[in-house]
């Protein structure tokens, strides 16, 4: 098992070349968000944009647009019961994420196994949240697993392994992750990441993080990571040291840090680390 540090940020993040466009920085497609969790989606596109992501559109219920258009003019907004629109836009997609506050619905199931059928062989799919829980309940495998990322807390980890939370040890746990061939963030006090090879550690972490929508967060961030940069196993690990990193710096004079806070230090801390 590797403990990470910021090393893995001076490693991923790199100044962007002159001679570019937003199309050098990748498309992300976020889906999720619907009528009670709108504000979940919302994070996770605050997140991937103040990470970098060059176009970024976000699938989500109608009741959800205009909250999103004015939080965030920088993403484009569809309908997700918009079916057609929904194939066209996913098969220019770098990264898809499917989850944060999606619901269980079965709109939700359908769309998310429209996503799974349609992914391709270039593309990279990231499952959180809701998607996590509908995924669990099906028995059908990944198309392309090692293209895919599992973000789950311990209880939704539970869910897809069938490890109970006091069973999640690192053997089991990466035992599983062979199983499912895809890689996984058991987000917790100290998240773990399980990938084909190599099991990570976050060393940071903090109780002022534990709020609602901060798993939203670093699923936009990741993201954009995966987006952008070549190494895909090190911008994951990037992503997820970097939330905590800025999470714990900012705790340092709040007794509770907002995700939204959170991602607004993101471009800051990204051009602190470029190489």
């Amino acid at each position: 098992m590797e403990t990470l540090s910021d090393t893995i940020l001076s490693q991923v993040i790199r100044r962007r070349p002159e001679n570019s466009h937003k199309g050098t920085f990748g498309r992300a497609v976020l889906i999720g968000g619907n009528a009670q969790y709108g504000g979940a989606i919302i994070m996770s596109a605050q997140a991937a944009a103040s990470a970098g992501i060059g176009l970024l559109t976000v699938i989500t219920d109608p009741r959800n647009h205009s909250a999103l258009h004015a939080r965030l003019p920088e993403a484009m907004v569809v309908d997700w019961q918009d079916f057609q629109l929904i194939d066209e836009i996913q098969k220019s997609a770098d990264v898809v994420l499917i989850g944060p506050g999606m619901g269980l619905e079965l709109d939700s199931k359908l769309l998310l196994q429209s996503i799974l059928n349609k992914q391709t062989a270039s593309q990279w799919l990231v499952i959180d949240g809701s998607a996590i829980t509908l995924f669990s309940r099906q028995n059908k495998p990944l198309k392309y697993p090692e293209r895919t990322i599992f973000t789950p807390h311990q209880k939704e980890w539970e869910r897809l392994s069938r490890l109970s939370i006091e069973n999640q040890t690192l053997e089991r746990n990466h035992l599983r992750q062979q199983e499912l061939q895809a890689s996984v963030v058991v987000k917790s006090h100290r998240t773990e990441i399980y990938t084909e090879k190599n099991i990570y550690k976050n060393p940071l972490g903090t109780a002022a993080m534990a709020t609602g929508g901060m798993g939203d967060t670093l699923a936009g961030i990741i993201t954009a990571f995966i987006a952008q940069f070549p190494d895909k196993e090190q911008a994951l690990c990037a992503a997820v040291y970097l939330h905590s990193l800025i999470g714990e710096d900012l705790s340092k004079n709040r007794y509770v840090v907002l995700p939204t806070e959170l991602a607004n230090q993101l471009p800051y801390y990204m051009k602190h680390f470029e190489q």
